[in-house]
């Protein structure tokens, strides 16, 4: 019989994405029971509506809660300032952790989480969910398996909408405020892409450069606009462009060039992967990925996350790349800050 376990949600009023992971948490079998705390009570309603049964308690109190109800993993869903705090409370308890990006204000804050999970054989999983999606299974393959050859360098864009900076409602919001989020687009938005970027070159990022902006003039204290550029430790060279731009909607890419051809990942399309290899029957040819692009997004990311804690496998993202993430992405803001070249410290 599959292994199944019961999963706390660790939230509060201001919790990001809860609604996609009572979702996930209803629709993935290795999930049990949920049990939530929530001081707020904000989600009590909602967790009812969506969990049904499911729902097994309702707690005010963390710490409380994770001392009666023993669950094995828990989805730590609140605003950066105050999750490493909620995440230790959690590897105390002995629970692997599934967190809300990007769980922290400083990598300095989060590195000592990663450390004591480690020495308990735990998980800290960051919520980056494109990992899963199923062109980026693809196209990691076909970069192991050499049909671009040597990596010499990519070319990425998340770009989102201007639309939602103008909302007065989005002002209060926490991740329009650094103190409370730590950044803006660039740690909401383009940390998907810095992480997507090393994950399907299997090459980490080590050096990185940039500038960081409130090019559209709202009453935001985090930037709209971010540029990097990046070293990675197969000797590739890489550049991000992370921005709230548009109206509605996304524009988003990652292409990569190679000594045997070049990949391009257009994820928001129909078709989100083609290539060209100068290797094998199809060389030199345009090939496009026709596969199915579903499942995508929280639920799979959730299932995958809460069946390697039930069952003992490797997650869909480890700890030591979920620490990674967060060293790229504010040493990007270290750069921008003091006009040099930062070196991920290890």
């Amino acid at each position: 019989m599959p292994k199944k376990i019961k999963v706390a949600i660790l939230t509060n009023q201001t919790g990001a994405h809860v609604g996609a992971y009572l979702n996930a948490l209803r629709d993935t079998e290795a999930c049990e029971a949920v049990v939530l705390a929530d001081p707020d009570g904000r989600w009590i309603d909602s967790a009812r509506k969506v969990l049904g049964a499911k729902l097994k308690s309702v707690h005010r109190d963390a710490k409380q809660m994770l001392a009666k109800e023993k669950p094995a993993m828990a989805m730590v869903t609140m605003e950066a300032r105050i999750a490493p705090p909620v995440i230790d409370l959690a590897l105390d308890a002995g629970c692997h952790v599934f967190a809300e990006k990007p769980a922290c204000l400083r990598a300095e804050d989060f590195a000592p989480l990663v450390k004591k999970a480690d020495s308990k054989h735990l998980h800290v999983m960051l919520a980056l969910a494109n990992r899963v999606n199923p062109e980026i299974t693809v196209a990691r393959k076909l970069i192991a398996d050499g049909a671009i050859g040597k990596i010499f360098g990519l070319e990425m864009h998340l770009v989102a909408d201007q639309t939602r900076l103008k909302n007065k409602a989005y002002h209060t919001k926490w991740y329009a405020q650094k103190k409370r989020a730590g950044g803006g687009h660039l740690v909401w938005l383009g940390i998907h892409w810095l992480d997507l970027a090393q994950f399907v070159t299997s090459a980490a990022i080590t050096e990185v450069a940039g500038f960081i902006a409130n090019v559209g003039g709202q009453p935001i204290d985090v930037e709209d606009s971010a540029a990097a550029t990046l070293r990675f430790d197969n000797g590739a060279l890489g550049t991000l462009t992370s921005g709230f731009y548009l109206k509605r909607g996304y524009h988003s890419h990652i292409k990569i060039w190679g000594s045997e051809g070049w990949l391009h990942l257009q994820q928001m399309l129909d078709q989100p992967l083609h290539w060209v290899s100068h290797q094998g029957d199809q060389a030199g040819k345009l090939q496009e990925w026709k596969g199915n692009r579903q499942p995508r997004g929280y639920t799979p990311y959730v299932r995958a996350c809460i069946e390697a804690c039930a069952n003992d496998t490797d997650p869909p993202i480890s700890n030591a790349d979920s620490l990674r993430a967060v060293k790229v992405v504010y040493s990007i803001y270290e750069a921008a800050t003091t006009g040099r070249v930062v070196r991920i410290p290890e």
